[in-house]
């Protein structure tokens, strides 16, 4: 029988962050900001098996402090990451190439804060469209500003979304578009762009204000409030 799963890309930098350690694994209210999205994927139960994408040199930390540490029974793999973030994904991808994968959930694992909503839409949605991603709509005014810095344009927020991870696909779909890539050379900063690239059209829907990715210290400060209102 055909599955979903998902893969969790660990293996950035982090050097906005300006810390010694990989972002992912700096704690957040006493756990590895890791362990939230990893945790959230494998208590999902349409979610068979979770891939781990990370550096090399923190595959083995990984593996005892986040996935032995908190039993995380379905996480199927670790892996290492490459130079971009798509050869990282394509590594993921092609760790799930021995399994019986129909849909693959691609997520940031920057982005703690993902729920068990947005993890059901992206499966749902990704059966019928091939490809989708969660995002929400722009709360403030966006300007195009010119080389001087002059206000050059100003873009109709009603039609603009920002993006946020999981990105689902079709496994074949979204694996065949990254090989394609691979090969011609081309460089995204995500993977709708990915299945973009080849014509194909992605479904946007809603997912969460709190879905953040966190890149610099001050977004720690805004996941730790998060938390707590989350445990209210």
């Amino acid at each position: 029988m055909e599955g979903n799963y998902a893969i969790i890309v660990a293996a950035g930098k982090g050097r906005r962050m300006k810390c010694k350690i990989n972002k992912q694994f700096i704690d957040i209210n006493y756990k590895p900001m890791l362990y939230y999205s990893v945790n959230a994927f494998c208590k999902h139960e349409l979610i068979d098996g979770v891939v781990i994408v990370c550096s090399k040199n923190e595959i083995q930390y990984c593996k005892t402090e986040v996935v032995k540490k908190y039993k995380f029974t379905k996480v199927i793999d670790i892996v290492e990451g490459g130079d971009e973030r798509q050869n990282s994904v394509l590594n993921g991808l092609n760790a799930l190439k021995n399994y019986n994968c129909n849909i693959v959930l691609i997520h940031d694992g920057a982005r703690p804060f993902v729920t068990h909503e947005i993890i059901s839409d992206g499966i749902k949605y990704s059966k019928i469209y091939g490809a989708c991603t969660c995002g929400v709509s722009v709360k403030d005014t966006i300007k195009i500003k010119d080389k001087k810095g002059f206000s050059f344009q100003t873009l109709d927020r009603e039609k603009l979304f920002l993006v946020q991870t999981p990105q689902c696909f079709n496994y074949k779909l979204i694996t065949n578009c990254h090989k394609k890539l691979l090969q011609e050379d081309v460089k995204v900063t995500d993977d709708t762009t990915v299945v973009e690239h080849y014509d194909n059209k992605v479904y946007l829907y809603d997912g969460s204000y709190n879905n953040i990715k966190i890149t610099t210290p001050e977004d720690l400060d805004t996941a730790n409030m998060i938390i707590k209102s989350l445990a209210r």
